[in-house]
């Protein structure tokens, strides 16, 4: 993914009790075949780990009234999180208004930004004062906080990662070993991505905003997330799974074939990991498309007037996905084909007497049985 620009910063702490020191970086880092392969790994990374999809909260406070330069930002109150736990958005405002109010000024910030009213290397500055708070309270060493403006095609994202060194061996001219530093591109203590021509084209359901989510630091995200000024949109996983149980429904409703609804479920399982591994989410439009060449509105209607609560954009769950398939099996005249979820609900298997229960027959075998 070609990189438009990257400024990359160091946040030192030496101890877990020491308070971390930003080293702002004194120009853009220089185009490299090197710099884009660590950005390309990072974001390669990125994608396969979980994470929080949301968006930005409407901004009420204009850029000039908390713009500041970058030296002395970590004293301003406006760059720390809340003490308490109590999220700096007001959905009682935004309902009443339609603008959510946030004490955070990094939508308004980004804006300016995307307004090219501010450059990297000064948006760079200001995130990396920010994020020292959260390094100070979450993390026990520093590291190199890398900004990145990306485009793929027509799409502009603005990627930020904190990564740290791990010790790796060289062999040098002379045959010796020897120690170097590298960075561990791997693993990230937090990360975003912003997907700048989404939220500029804007759209209620828009899911453009993401930031690394992992189970064990959970704090971390929630302070990562309150700093952003944003709020948490769909939920992956029981988006994910909610969207395979609809797909389900649709294949037993319209009696697919066994071949077919193989290839629609291939069809869609390739289409929901092709989506995750770019960080991008699912549409319905597009997965109605490929779920019926012949009515690729059908899926879609299906969905909504079963009204499974589904968002128009649904960030993929690669553990949901990757543990969706079909059971299927031939002998003897008989033939079946379930979705794998559905064993140990409305199908259970009885080894020790080697037999399938069905608790619910479809409708038209039902019928047929009746009939005969």
């Amino acid at each position: 993914m070609p990189i438009s620009a990257c400024v990359i910063q160091r946040l030192d702490k030496s101890a877990s009790d020491s308070p971390a020191t930003l080293v702002p970086a004194s120009e853009l880092h220089p185009d490299s075949d090197a710099l884009d392969s660590l950005v390309t790994r990072l974001t390669d990374a990125y994608h396969g780990k979980a994470k929080r999809w949301g968006r930005l909260n409407e901004h009420t406070v204009a850029v000039s009234e908390v713009e500041q330069d970058a030296v002395g930002a970590s004293d301003a109150s406006v760059d720390e999180p809340p003490a308490d736990d109590t999220p700096p958005w007001d959905d009682a405002a935004a309902e009443s208004t339609g603008l959510v109010a946030t004490s955070s000024r990094f939508p308004a910030e980004f804006k300016a930004y995307l307004q090219d009213e501010r450059d990297l290397q000064t948006l760079a500055a200001s995130l990396g004062e920010a994020i020292k708070t959260l390094v100070d309270d979450h993390l026990p060493t520093g590291g190199h906080l890398i900004l990145a403006d990306q485009r793929q095609g027509e799409t502009r994202h603005l990627f930020l990662a904190l990564v740290h060194h791990r010790d790796g061996f060289v062999i040098g001219d002379d045959g010796r070993v020897a120690i170097t530093g590298q960075v561990n591109h791997s693993q990230m203590s937090l990360a975003f991505r912003l997907n700048l021509t989404q939220w500029q084209e804007g759209g209620p359901s828009s899911q453009y905003l993401s930031l690394l989510a992992d189970r064990g630091a959970r704090k971390l995200a929630d302070d990562l997330q309150a700093l952003l000024g944003a709020s948490e949109g769909v939920d992956p996983k029981s988006e994910t799974r909610t969207l395979l149980k609809a797909f389900s429904d649709y294949v037993e409703r319209e009696d697919m074939a066994e071949e077919t609804s193989r290839e629609k479920t291939d069809a869609l399982i390739d289409y929901a990991q092709d989506q995750a591994s770019r960080g991008e989410a699912m549409t319905l439009d597009e997965l109605s498309a490929l779920v019926d060449d012949d009515k690729p509105r059908a899926f879609y209607e299906h969905i909504r007037n079963a009204d499974y609560g589904l968002s128009p954009e649904i960030p993929p769950d690669k553990r949901t996905l990757n543990q969706f398939r079909r059971f299927t099996g031939r002998a003897e005249g008989v033939s079946i084909s379930f979705d794998s979820h559905l064993l140990g609900n409305s199908i259970e298997y009885d080894e020790e007497r080697d037999r399938l229960i069905i608790k619910k027959l479809p409708n038209k075998l039902k019928e047929q049985l009746q009939g005969g």
